[in-house]
């Protein structure tokens, strides 16, 4: 375990946010943190678990202490016929894992390929990406309880899956730190093209029986059409959530607005937030280094210099734009810090 005071977290969120932790503790393996439980006052102070940075907005310095997450490994650990179990620490890139996973002939996470972030924050967001999310894979994981230093197992059913949405994002939110994450996947399933994007990029390349890299080759190069790199525009992804709907509610802004998509979700009828956002004209806005991105409207990025403050304050602005046109309210897919 190391352990760094005043620390830059500026290369530590794909933002590319300019902020400081007073305390940086930097977590390798599960061990670490039983080494962490003992330092003095642990239990007393307010913890900040920091994975990839990719889904979080710092909007200032961190004066709560830091813990990032780099524990690694990936392995099989059980096979029984088709069905092949997986384990992944929780510091592993989540795309480095997609890429292992085709390497060893296994098929599930195709459609889940370049999602920026860890392992680790996977299940907490529940990701989730061209008709799959990470509950249609999930097995269990491995996560340590703070208040008390042990390590406990949750399967599917503890972890309250939903649209990216999880228990560890609700009743147990900083409760728990997750250290690993197995997966059931597939020698011999059949990939999942429903996607009409997906299928385009195939036709294009001429591929009429697509194997599980055919369909990871397809979605990075939609991903890559669409979002921006972080490397190159600070972004967290996707910023907000598409929001479910009341019929009734659907039906009356419909109405009104005619080309508004819409499909069915949990009895209610889900509308894309992008949609939302660009018809209320937001699409390509820039105000300094604060914009939305021109070709995605969910998409809120970091130009060069914009602070958390100025981000979050866009964030908001587009919010009340979006509640008084339609009667939306958007929530935020990434944590704001």
């Amino acid at each position: 375990m190391m352990t760094h005071a005043h620390a830059e977290l500026r290369q530590m969120n794909t933002f590319g946010i300019a902020a400081r932790a007073a305390v940086l503790v930097m977590v390798g393996k599960t061990a670490d943190l039983d080494s962490l439980a003992a330092m003095p006052g642990f239990e007393t102070r307010d913890w900040a678990v920091l994975g990839g940075g990719s889904n979080i907005l710092l909007t200032g310095d961190v004066n709560r202490p830091v813990v990032r997450i780099a524990i690694p490994g990936l392995k099989i650990v059980a096979e029984a016929g088709d069905r092949v179990l997986i384990e992944a620490g929780a510091g592993v890139m989540w795309h480095k894992l997609v890429l292992w996973s085709l390497d060893q002939g296994l098929s599930g996470l195709e459609n889940l390929s370049l999602i920026p972030g860890t392992v680790g924050a996977a299940p907490i967001q529940n990701i989730g990406a061209y008709g799959v999310e990470l509950k249609d894979l999930f097995d269990s994981l491995e996560a340590w309880e703070v208040a008390d230093g042990h390590s406990h197992t949750f399967s599917a059913d503890d972890c309250g899956f939903g649209y990216r949405d999880s228990v560890f994002k609700r009743d147990l939110n900083g409760r728990f730190i997750i250290t690993k994450v197995r997966l059931a996947l597939r020698r011999k399933a059949p990939v999942n093209i429903e996607y009409g994007a997906i299928r385009d990029v195939l036709k294009e390349r001429g591929i009429d029986s697509p194997s599980p890299r055919d369909v990871s080759e397809a979605v990075i190069a939609i991903r890559r059409s669409k979002l921006p790199d972080p490397a190159e525009i600070g972004n967290a992804g996707s910023f907000f959530k598409n929001q479910t709907l009341p019929l009734k509610q659907y039906e009356a802004l419909k109405a009104a607005h005619p080309d508004m998509p819409g499909y069915l979700s949990n009895g209610g009828m889900k509308v894309p937030a992008g949609w939302l956002i660009e018809q209320a004209g937001w699409k390509g806005f820039r105000e300094g280094d604060a914009g939305i991105h021109a070709k995605q409207a969910l998409v809120l990025v970091n130009y060069g210099s914009a602070s958390g403050a100025q981000l979050k304050s866009l964030s908001e602005r587009v919010r009340a734009d979006i509640r008084e046109r339609y009667g939306v309210d958007l929530e935020t897919e990434v944590n704001i810090w």
